[in-house]
């Protein structure tokens, strides 16, 4: 799940040196993994040092995403209320953990009303799309994330949340190394030209067999129930990747940002995760005793 690269052109080919870094599929390989292994050590160390610790994680990160699209579709001239977002989404987070997805829910559609109050002083022109652009990322980072949290409420919550991760990080491992060594036929040509069905199908290999080892060994849980964990994260993966790649076109952009060295901006790593988190905790919620 790798982002578009563009055409490469005098001005802005590579120099021999960066181009022995950058992988085939566009990433900067040595970067990639060291920011990789540090954001899977920081995720280890709040849910199992103290696993409330892992919300503030939630929250910063979803923070970021917020003002990576922000200033994403700034470029389109949409302007997201930036202030009542961050503060209801957060509020969201926080009250899932303690009070259910039914706080959550409720605090969900006070921000949404706040959004549109909010908005109501920059007058009418752009109303509809800055209000819109507003409820979306309500709804694309902020009620997808309290799925996360609602994983974390459980007694055994921790491994659920590295459940979740693995199976969506081994269907991004998967269809990066299947791609790169043996992807001819592309998925979606004209929104991701770099996927292809070789790559989904290692999706697959990769993200069924995280899911039985984490389900079986981590939860306790029944070996298919890693089965259909994994085809569900791949599958929902794929189209969370699919759907950014959408708006990054759409907007006529490359990365949602540069935070990451390597991965881009952090939405171009939480779109697989934010996709997937609601199917997977159903899948665990509803197949998986708590242990």
């Amino acid at each position: 799940m790798t982002s578009e690269s563009p055409a490469e052109t005098p001005e802005s080919a590579e120099t021999p040196a960066a181009a022995e870094k950058t992988s085939r599929a566009g990433r900067n390989l040595p970067a990639s993994i060291a920011v990789g292994v540090g954001l899977i050590g920081l995720v280890i160390a709040t849910l199992f040092i103290q696993k409330e610790a892992f919300i503030p994680v939630v929250v910063i990160a979803l923070g970021i995403g917020v003002l990576e699209l922000t200033r994403a579709f700034s470029t389109a001239r949409i302007k997201i209320p930036v202030a009542p977002v961050l503060t209801g989404g957060t509020i969201m987070l926080v009250g899932s953990y303690w009070g259910g997805m039914e706080t959550a829910s409720v605090a969900l559609a006070l921000t949404i009303i706040g959004t549109l109050v909010w908005r109501l002083s920059d007058g009418a022109e752009g109303f509809v799309r800055d209000s819109s652009a507003g409820v979306f990322v309500l709804g694309y980072l902020y009620l997808m994330g309290s799925f996360v949290v609602l994983m974390l409420t459980e007694d055994d919550g921790p491994w659920r949340i590295i459940a979740f991760i693995v199976a969506t990080i081994a269907s991004d491992i998967g269809g990066y190394v299947a791609g790169v060594l043996f992807g001819k036929h592309p998925m979606a040509p004209t929104i991701s030209p770099k996927k292809s069905w070789e790559g989904f199908t290692g999706s697959l290999i990769f993200g069924i067999a995280a899911g039985m080892v984490t389900i079986t060994y981590a939860l306790d849980g029944d070996w298919w129930v890693g089965i259909i964990l994994g085809i569900a994260g791949v599958v929902f993966a794929t189209l969370g990747d699919l759907s950014e790649s959408l708006i990054k076109r759409d907007l006529g952009i490359k990365d949602m940002g540069d935070l990451l060295p390597g991965h881009g901006g952090l939405m171009d790593r939480l779109d697989s995760l934010i996709a997937v988190a609601p199917v997977a905790w159903l899948i665990l919620h509803t197949l998986v005793p708590v242990t």
